[in-house]
């Protein structure tokens, strides 16, 4: 007598009485079968989820870009930044820890925006900037320590306002500080 597969798929197989000793001995064995393919197939997949698990951990050396970010405000390499045009006779000089590798590393190449897009932004923070250097009460004066004096009437050139945008961008994120109605984005 036969036993079709699907009849002891549950927890155990049906028989009747008038089956013989033998018969009875060869659904046991069918039943073990089962069980042991069961037993392999949730074995192997129990091992293939651990492995799975353990191979999507993260790993020691992969950072986000945020994570790169503060790793990088955080270097003291090269933290003086002298910008003078040989074009015009204005220089800024820009004494921060970690923006000179900030610069080198994270911000957008030179090239990426117009001069006139960052005489414009620069217009809108060194404002701001000087409206906070003028109230130290409301303001950190650790921070806010001294005006810049930037006139809009000036061509500053492209470097000159290209470094002072990005200062003011690095800034902004390092000391969690908002400098207009723009998101210091990168």
């Amino acid at each position: 007598m036969e036993v079709s597969l699907e009849a002891c798929l549950g927890n155990k197989c049906q028989f009747t009485k008038s089956e013989d000793a033998d018969s009875l001995g060869n659904r046991h064995f069918l039943y073990l079968q089962i069980m042991k393919i069961t037993f392999l197939t949730g074995f192997l997949f129990i091992v293939t989820m651990v492995i799975v698990a353990s191979s999507c951990g993260s790993s020691n050396s992969a950072t986000t870009p945020a994570e790169q970010e503060a790793m990088h405000t955080k270097s003291t390499e090269g933290d003086t930044v002298k910008i003078q045009s040989d074009k015009t006779e204005y220089e800024i000089i820009i004494i921060e820890p970690g923006f000179n590798f900030w610069l080198q590393s994270t911000a957008r190449p030179e090239g990426y925006y117009s001069q006139s897009w960052l005489e414009n932004r620069n217009q809108v923070y060194v404002l701001n900037w000087n409206q906070r250097v003028l109230q130290p009460q409301d303001f950190d004066p650790r921070l806010y320590e001294m005006q810049i004096n930037y006139d809009s009437n000036i061509d500053y050139g492209y470097e000159l306002n290209y470094k002072l945008y990005n200062y003011f961008i690095y800034f902004q994120r390092k000391y969690n500080q908002r400098l207009g109605p723009f998101v210091p984005r990168i």
